[in-house]
């Protein structure tokens, strides 16, 4: 399997500020230690799969920034359909998951199949690792790595949410999904080793970060060295960008990595 990590769904996701910023940050770094071994359980283990899960899931979690769908769910109150057969049954049974997951009797299925009393307590449903062995047992039941595999972003899509709905911003995340796993495989085949350095932006977090932030401050910019790359962090590598007359977009890969560790382009 290609070896991802969270830093690939920040490449593909929107950028975000303020309160959405964070709550993205907070949701990634919670999936960040089970993404590659919860994705290999489930084999959505090639390039087509892979991106084909980090797009959809990527639309259908807002970029990956609620786990919790935002409308208080009293659309489902009384939905058969969805096993909402008790009053409270549409709230407490809204889409909760990277994919989002609604109604009682979906629920209760999803649960069952995880081991795990999701009808009894809904709410779990929208932990962050929790909700990825969700998104992935979903996609195991609806079969949807065949459809992955014939690249068919309408096939998927249909089997996501029963149309084509927001077709165009799902195949543009997967679209980026994709040449986020190109590159890594790109290192891969060429056998180019040597640059294992991860791609930061606004929102990554850990010693990547740290480092990051510790060479910036020896180039006498004013940061904090906490692991977490926030706007002051974003804020020192565009005005590093421009300085070096790199391409100003805060976002640190192998270009801005050679030039602060001091090699010529």
């Amino acid at each position: 399997m290609i070896p991802i990590d969270a830093n690939v769904m920040l490449e593909i996701a929107p950028r975000f500020s303020g309160k959405m910023a964070a709550r993205q940050a907070a949701i990634v770094q919670a999936i960040r230690p089970v993404l590659q071994s919860t994705l290999e359980a489930y084999e959505i283990d090639t390039r087509l799969r892979i991106a084909h899960f980090l797009g959809q899931t990527c639309h259908e979690s807002a970029g990956f920034r609620t786990t919790e769908e935002f409308a208080s769910g009293k659309a489902y109150e009384g939905r058969k359909d969805l096993g909402n057969v008790k009053a409270g049954d549409g709230p407490r049974y809204k889409g909760r998951g990277l994919i989002q997951l609604t109604g009682r009797a979906n629920y209760k299925t999803l649960g069952e199949a995880l081991g795990i009393d999701l009808e009894g307590d809904p709410f779990q449903a929208a932990e962050p690792a929790l909700s990825l062995r969700i998104a992935c047992e979903y996609w195991k039941k609806r079969k949807i790595n065949p459809d992955c595999d014939r690249d068919d972003v309408v096939a998927v899509t249909k089997k996501i949410q029963g149309g084509d709905r927001h077709l165009d911003e799902r195949r543009n995340y997967t679209r980026k999904a994709k040449e986020a796993l190109a590159r890594i495989e790109g290192i891969q085949l060429s056998g180019a080793t040597s640059d294992v350095r991860p791609v930061l932006r606004r929102g990554s977090q850990g010693e990547a970060v740290g480092e990051l932030q510790a060479t910036l401050q020896k180039l006498k910019f004013p940061l904090a060295i906490d692991e977490d790359f926030g706007a002051a962090t974003e804020l020192a590598v565009m005005r590093f960008q421009a300085d070096k007359k790199l391409t100003v977009d805060g976002i640190v890969g192998a270009k801005t990595w050679d030039a602060l560790e001091g090699k010529k382009a």
